[in-house]
């Protein structure tokens, strides 16, 4: 039987990368996305284009209700999920003293509380299994910390701790935990730079550019593919950078 996987914040940029990569190679695919409908709508096209299944939800994964939407919905069309990806996240720049409350409980929601959400739900099905893959998409602030992106590098830091801990809880059960810390990657994300900045960026990693989403999802799929003693592990892609 076809497996299954789920890749949250799909519709654009590393999410629909790997999203992509799993559907040229057969996969069934689940993509969501909070608000991004139309993206989410085009994105389902090119992996159907591609010859996969694909179930496409609007949800927000930071919010418990929705995720118990989307894997209700993923239970009714494909059943247990065999690979989860948490990449959906967003950024914040700017100085800590200058962010408010609601700013930092949306950002921890979307970044952190969403990875323990979509795990609490997909980790019953593979426990029966006694078989699965979980890959988080983090960030190299995460490992080492950026200036007036705190509340950024808390959520990744989080990413990179339950990764770790979640992997030693279900090792037992034959399923794999892993997490990419990405550095400097080609998406929106990174659009508010300016040429200078970009520049001056560049200029700080070895290998003299930015990663392309692309090459998130080639780490993704062959991290998925590895043994299930590879576990645990918090893999920086980043060109040399941090």
């Amino acid at each position: 039987m076809k497996k299954t996987v789920l890749v949250t914040g799909s519709s654009r940029g590393i999410g629909r990368a790997i999203a992509l990569k799993y559907a040229e190679h057969g996969y069934n695919v689940v993509i969501n996305c909070a608000r991004s409908t139309d993206r989410l709508e085009q994105a389902k096209k090119e992996a159907e284009a591609l010859g996969a299944a694909c179930l496409a939800v609007q949800a927000d994964v930071g919010i418990w209700e929705d995720c118990v939407r989307l894997f209700a919905q993923i239970q009714e069309h494909f059943g247990d999920l065999d690979i989860l990806v948490n990449n959906a996240g967003i950024s914040w720049i700017g100085l800590l003293q200058d962010m408010d409350v609601s700013q930092w409980n949306t950002l921890i929601a979307s970044n952190l509380s969403s990875v323990f959400h979509c795990c609490k739900l997909a980790v019953p099905g593979m426990v029966k299994k006694q078989s699965g893959r979980i890959v988080n998409i983090s960030s190299v602030w995460g490992v080492c910390g950026a200036s007036c992106e705190a509340a950024y590098s808390a959520s990744k830091g989080g990413v990179g701790a339950l990764t770790q801990a979640l992997a030693k809880e279900l090792a037992p059960s034959g399923i794999q935990v892993n997490a990419i810390a990405c550095g400097a990657i080609d998406t929106e994300m990174n659009g508010f730079l300016s040429a200078e900045e970009e520049e001056a960026l560049l200029d700080e990693i070895p290998a003299g550019r930015m990663g392309r989403p692309e090459e998130v999802a080639d780490v993704v799929f062959a991290m998925t593919g590895s043994p299930d003693y590879l576990t645990g592990q918090i893999l920086r892609l980043d060109g040399g950078w941090i």
